[in-house]
């Protein structure tokens, strides 16, 4: 079985680093983007599973690259779990109009992020490693 393909999606490196180690340790394989562009690019380049995607990132902000996937009919299945310091109701509002399927705040825990993933990708609930 080939291993779920995750898009991380933020500017903070060492979040970045952590996020993708757990991951990694959770059996998915993770790409990076650091950046909007670099965000849009790698999910039309690489057709990733999910993506995890900060609202807050240089060059194009999380709310556009999710509303710019999430209406082109080749990545709009992808879903989008927003991972934000933005915790305002309107700010949860707007992600969830431009596409996003969960939305999580910072600070968050590791294992509510988990298991939005695994519920996403119709994996249900697994034991962590």
């Amino acid at each position: 079985m080939t291993k779920k393909k995750i898009l991380v999606v933020e500017d903070e490196a060492e979040l970045t680093r952590a996020i993708q180690i757990r991951l990694e340790q959770a059996g998915y394989e993770v790409l990076m983007a650091y950046d909007g562009k670099e965000a849009l690019e790698k999910a039309r380049e690489e057709n990733p599973d999910l993506i995890v995607l900060d609202l807050m990132l240089p060059k194009i902000d999380g709310y556009k690259v999710c509303r710019m996937l999430k209406f082109d009919e080749k990545y709009k299945k992808i879903p989008v779990v927003m991972l934000t310091a933005r915790a305002q109701e309107k700010d949860e509002n707007l992600g969830y109009e431009v596409g996003a399927d969960v939305f999580i705040t910072k600070p968050f825990k590791y294992q509510v992020l988990l298991s939005k993933i695994r519920e996403l990708l119709g994996e249900g609930v697994l034991k962590t490693p």
